[in-house]
């Protein structure tokens, strides 16, 4: 009986033995394991913070580089507004053999122009055509753009696609003979970093930056809207946008600055990006 009660159990000594090895493991994790493992969490936090903030500049460089010429409105340095374009060519400034009225004309309202160019999206019906914006406010307040009202194709001689609009007063004297299209559905795009900062223990950034839809708003913003829309990037901490409309001798160009930081786990990710605009309508 004596015999199996000491068969069914572990002596002082056996347990004494677990536990130092159990202790020699823990250290050993310890020591060896858990670097390993902050390391990879670590690395891993700072790819995420870089992936997103690397992906909202390009977002916003993207639609810069694609704006009509001198849209850029900037009421502070959280945010901008610009007009995107999706697409951009040039019409037919005289007549042709046929000495039809589809060009357009300095001294008169134009209704209807032949394209000349092959354009990378077709525009529909209800998009806009501007052309020659010299100020900045002037594709917003309307003067220099209209509504296409039909899309047709004429001759192969007379041009890639008529486009039919609602009527629109060219500058007299603009030679450059070009033109954008602006989507009916995206007529402005804000972007707008609001709230940053840090949080009180400085380990979590707590802004957002939005990426704001609207449409043509004549008055010029002197603060910025509103978050809302889509969101780009959480636990932004800090941001800066700065734009210089005439970087150059030729006052032809701009340049935006762009700064972004982004706060997670302690740890600050800062990207900044600078991309120039093309300012010639």
């Amino acid at each position: 009986m004596n015999a199996h009660r000491r068969a069914a159990g572990f002596t002082l000594v056996e347990l004494i033995v677990v536990l130092v090895l159990m202790t020699i493991i823990g250290g050993t994790v310890a020591v060896f394991v858990r670097p390993a493992i902050d390391a990879y969490a670590d690395t891993r936090n700072r790819v995420t913070q870089g992936d997103m903030g690397d992906t909202a500049l390009r977002r916003m460089v993207r639609d810069i580089r694609v704006a009509v010429p001198n849209s850029l409105r900037t009421p502070s340095e959280a945010c901008f507004e610009l007009v995107p374009s999706v697409a951009g060519g040039r019409y037919r400034m005289g007549p042709n053999a046929a000495n039809d009225a589809w060009w357009v004309n300095t001294s008169q309202a134009t209704t209807g122009f032949d394209v000349l160019s092959t354009l990378s999206r077709q525009p529909d019906v209800g998009d806009f055509v501007v052309i020659n914006n010299q100020n900045g406010n002037d594709v917003y307040a309307g003067s220099n753009r209209s509504a296409v009202s039909a899309v047709s194709v004429p001759s192969a001689a007379q041009g890639k696609l008529r486009l039919s609009i609602a009527s629109l007063q060219v500058s007299p004297g603009y030679d450059g003979g070009r033109f954008q299209v602006v989507s009916q559905n995206e007529q402005s795009v804000f972007y707008i970093c609001e709230g940053a900062g840090v949080s009180a223990d400085g380990r979590t950034g707590t802004g957002v930056l939005w990426r704001l839809k609207r449409d043509f708003t004549s008055t010029y913003p002197t603060a910025c809207p509103s978050g809302s829309g889509k969101v780009l990037a959480r636990n932004v901490s800090s941001c800066r946008f700065v734009y210089d409309p005439n970087k150059g001798a030729t006052q032809q160009s701009g340049f935006v600055y762009l700064e972004l930081g982004i706060t997670r786990n302690g740890e600050t990710a800062t990207l900044s990006h600078g991309a120039h605009v093309l300012n010639v309508p």
